[in-house]
């Protein structure tokens, strides 16, 4: 079985991301799936898909769909759960969705390990602290002006 020898790119992650949540919910994924879910073109996701099999993340056979391997689906999870915890760390800090979902799909991509460790650290440690969350959310910018006035030191 071949594996990556470079990270995956933004691209890749994002059909893993969708192929994976295709199968959990329909348990299946099929080229047209894929394609609908990305707003792109099914020959496009065609070459994507005969692509990630040649580099050994998923097992493609025209017009019966594909299955992740087990390193397609390995990545695939981490994805998954770098995108879960990027949204649950700034939900925690009561950003609207659609900043939210704007910044995660950014970031997901972008995030080194060490971070998304601190960012898991951190979010756990909020999640158990709400006197500290509330402090954090206090001091965090929001969209309206506050009607506090702030003493200048």
């Amino acid at each position: 079985m071949k594996t990556p020898v470079r990270p995956a790119s933004s691209a890749v992650e994002d059909y893993l991301e969708q192929i994976l949540e295709l199968i959990n919910t329909k348990g299946y994924a099929r080229v047209v799936d894929i394609a609908q879910r990305l707003s792109i073109s099914q020959a496009s996701v065609t070459n994507m898909v005969q692509k990630l099999d040649a580099e050994g993340l998923l097992k493609y056979e025209k017009y019966r769909g594909l299955v992740l391997t087990t390193a397609g689906e390995a990545l695939a999870l981490n994805i998954t759960h770098r995108h879960k915890l990027l949204t649950d760390f700034l939900q925690l800090l009561g950003l609207d969705e659609r900043t939210i979902y704007h910044d995660v799909e950014g970031m997901e991509h972008h995030v080194s390990p060490a971070t998304v460790h601190a960012i898991e650290s951190l979010t756990r440690q909020l999640k158990r602290q709400p006197a500290l969350l509330q402090r954090v959310r206090e001091g965090a910018p929001s969209a309206e002006p506050k009607s506090k006035q702030s003493k200048s030191s």
